[in-house]
């Protein structure tokens, strides 16, 4: 067989793979989008195949396997582009194999991105709601109802907010560890919430840090690499939650307020004093948030005047950490900039897969709280 039809075959063959993968890709997202239960049942008994196999895989290797993927991929668009016009210009009589390489490269390039996006995220988006899925009951509250909580969560930071370590000036130091603490805290729900159950991937650190402080990025679920990512640079009291919020991606719970939740029972009901105020704290921000959005200002500053210093301590060293990101020019590219931009990219894509109210449904959690607490009558 001459070379020019071995090398026709092969292209025919990688255009049949490319192709069948991205209609596959196109038929589970419709299926997600339009049958009801498709992306329940994918939930419950594929999607866990992908975590107790790539993700044991991955977890395996002591770095953020995504980061990794994602500076090679970068490095290699610039080196190839600038490649690309010095090799047409000295193999002219081999542009059209060059072309053909390029081409193959970035389509299973984008194949794969495309794939592991469709199987560990997009899909999981349509799931039934964690309300739906364990009886949480929604309904209507009242102001009454909202601020009470409220009051409820205040009085439970303020009293773990002695029981942790500070350092001179009073600031939250962690002394808990950030991967088997968490992995058990998440996992320890599964008992009454079991699609928590089983094998959890190891949490990883960003390297890049910084980086995600410029786009006021706290934690990130990678689903080309099934990591649970977070940054390590940002305000201590941010991390156990943070952990535990994307531990929660990594079970198939992708909208944002449904793994705030979870992150919450989590850190709430770990046996660590570390993990219980981190979920807290953050849970109380959200709430004041509510508070000051359906009932007004005046009641929401009455209830941040109930937070004792410690708590303010946090508060305060958390939104100076931030700040302080923002006006330093340390990093590569513009601060303010790279906010801008993460931000609509974030909105975009919340948007793209169904949330329609994007980054706001992150505080969606307290809604779901407070169905949680005036159903069940506790708090954990």
């Amino acid at each position: 067989m001459s070379g020019g039809k071995k090398g026709f075959i092969k292209r025919h063959k990688q255009w049949t793979a490319i192709i069948i993968l991205v209609a596959f890709c196109v038929l589970m997202n419709v299926l997600a989008w339009t049958v009801k239960g498709f992306s329940d049942v994918y939930a419950e008994y594929v999607f866990p195949v992908w975590v107790n196999t790539y993700g044991r895989l991955t977890s395996l290797l002591p770095f953020s396997f995504g980061e990794v993927l994602i500076i090679t991929g970068i490095v290699l668009v610039i080196v190839s582009a600038l490649a690309i016009a010095p090799l047409l210009l000295k193999l002219k009589s081999k542009r059209k194999l060059i072309g053909k390489i390029y081409g193959f490269t970035y389509m299973w390039i984008f194949v794969f991105i495309l794939l592991t996006e469709t199987l560990n995220c997009f899909v999981l988006y349509h799931c039934s709601s964690f309300g739906e899925l364990y009886g949480i009951n929604g309904g209507e509250h009242t102001d009454a109802q909202l601020t009470e909580l409220a009051e409820v969560l205040i009085a439970r930071t303020n009293e773990l907010s002695y029981e942790v370590k500070r350092d001179d000036d009073g600031y939250f130091v962690l002394t808990a560890d950030l991967d088997k603490t968490a992995q058990q805290a998440v996992r320890a729900l599964g008992d009454d919430y079991p699609r928590l159950k089983g094998y959890y991937v190891t949490p990883k650190k960003i390297v890049n840090s910084y980086f995600m402080s410029q786009q006021y990025l706290m934690g990130i679920y990678f689903p080309f690499s099934m990591e649970a990512n977070y940054n390590q640079e940002m305000y201590q009291s941010n991390l156990p939650e943070t952990v535990t919020h994307e531990l929660a991606h990594t079970k198939g719970f992708m909208p944002e307020d449904e793994a705030n939740f979870i992150a919450f029972l989590a850190c709430a009901r770990s046996d660590n004093k570390d993990y219980n105020y981190s979920g807290y704290l953050s849970t109380v921000k959200y709430i004041l948030g509510k508070v000051g959005e359906y009932i007004g200002a005046h009641e929401q500053e009455r209830l941040y005047g109930l937070l004792n210093d410690h708590v303010w301590q946090d508060i305060t060293g958390n939104r100076k950490y931030w700040d302080d990101v923002q006006e330093s020019d340390e990093g590569i590219l513009d601060s303010k900039t790279v906010a801008e931009v993460s931000d609509k990219a974030m909105e975009t894509s919340l948007k793209l897969n169904g949330i329609s109210d994007g980054k706001r449904s992150y505080g969606r959690m307290v809604d779901l709280l407070l169905d949680f607490y005036y159903d069940s009558g506790s708090i954990e």
